[in-house]
């Protein structure tokens, strides 16, 4: 059994289980540059996704490979490194927006939100 995070939002599963799902959603954000999610994974997703971009903007192979090995995914860390990193060289942080929707969710009533690179 995996250890258990003590800090930061809980999502149910394990600690392996919330690391995929959050390099799943950095995947998406940084493929469509803005998803639709509940309001808990956009706030939880938020400095997962900031500190990406950070590594991007400063480059360098050794932050190449950290997101390399945290996204699994070889097209989306390109386009992160290639087009996304170098957007946010000059801005010193505040990469993305949370724009609560009206709307919830059908199943489970969850508020939705957007999130989006700015």
């Amino acid at each position: 059994m995996p250890a258990t995070p003590r800090r930061g939002r809980r999502f149910g599963g394990s600690s392996q289980h919330q690391k995929l799902m959050m390099a799943n959603l950095v995947s998406s954000l940084i493929a469509a540059e803005g998803i639709t999610t509940t309001e808990a994974k956009a706030k939880a997703l938020r400095p997962v996704a900031e500190k990406m971009i950070t590594k991007a903007a400063k480059g360098g192979l050794h932050n190449h490979r950290q997101i390399l090995a945290f996204l699994n995914d070889t097209e989306i860390a390109d386009k992160l490194i290639e087009d996304v990193g170098p957007r946010y060289v000059d801005r010193p942080g505040g990469y993305t927006r949370i724009l609560k929707l009206d709307d919830r969710r059908k199943g489970d009533n969850a508020p939705m939100a957007i999130i989006e690179l700015v």
